[in-house]
């Protein structure tokens, strides 16, 4: 087995393994070998373990003061790019947005990232930017999801966008999710400033999974110690049902709790 550490580009950023060849420690800042080239990083994790039998590309070095001096001005530069392109794009009706820019460590390589509703030729926009930089320019278009994970946001709840705080991937949500949470098919509820379906459909689907289990559809007719009647709602998160005998009786049911679950009688880890 052979110990790893998890290196970011970027704030919030995909999380990439590496070799933990140098003994390192979390907020370690680094310089390591990629297909981009050299790129600085920001050790988040560490102490994973995996068979040494998958290939990993090791850290060249711990950053030095001169190294993150280099960071910062590789940061600022890019910056500068996004407002040269943005100003070229429009001189040659380019429709482009463009939301970020990186060199890499060596600048070896200046990646500038987009979105525009339709495909865009930008082959002589490309030239025109490797003339002035003296590298290898990149354009990569972008989808929705990620313009609003890169320029951030509060969600309906009030909070900074998950997929700009939290979440380093954007998994792909489906709308059986929000059938499976209960949630009234609204375009305005469920879906986020990105105007997509909400990254919190995905990784609340198990939790909401896990609490219905038990609980019956709506419009099942069953069996109570009251009588029989129909389940006319359900409360997935109080994992609770009501329960129509006739047009005046009503009965609120609710099941064990999964932690600590009351009333059952059940011998399994929950209750211990």
């Amino acid at each position: 087995m052979e110990t790893i550490v998890g290196i970011s580009f970027k704030d919030n950023g995909k999380i990439y393994n590496f070799s933990n060849n140098l003994n390192l420690t979390e907020e370690d800042y680094v310089i390591v070998e990629t297909e981009r080239g050299l790129q600085f990083g920001k050790v988040v994790q560490i102490g994973n373990k995996i068979e040494k039998s998958k290939e990993l590309k090791k850290v060249v070095r711990i950053a030095d003061d001169k190294d993150i001096n280099q960071n910062i001005k590789n940061i600022e530069d890019s910056k500068k790019s996004v407002e040269k392109a943005t100003a070229i794009a429009k001189k040659k009706n380019l429709n482009m947005k463009f939301t970020e820019a990186l060199f890499n460590f060596d600048r070896t390589q200046l990646v500038l990232y987009f979105v525009s509703e339709n495909r865009v030729d930008f082959r002589e926009l490309a030239k025109e930017l490797a003339s002035i930089y003296k590298t290898r320019i990149e354009l990569r278009q972008i989808g929705v999801r990620d313009k609003a994970k890169e320029i951030s946001g509060l969600g309906q709840c009030g909070r900074e966008l998950c997929c700009a705080c939290f979440l380093n991937d954007l998994d792909s949500v489906s709308i059986s999710m929000a059938k499976e949470q209960n949630l009234a098919l609204n375009p305005t509820k469920i879906n986020g400033q990105c105007g997509r379906l909400l990254c919190c459909l995905k990784y609340e689907n198990e939790l909401y999974s896990e609490l219905k289990d038990g609980l019956p559809t709506v419009g099942k007719r069953i069996k109570t110690n009251n009588g029989e009647g129909k389940v006319i709602s359900i409360n997935i998160l109080n994992r609770s049902y009501v329960v129509e005998y006739d047009k005046s009786n009503r009965e609120e049911i609710k099941l064990p709790s999964l932690t600590g679950c009351d009333n059952c009688e059940k011998k399994c880890n929950r209750n211990k």
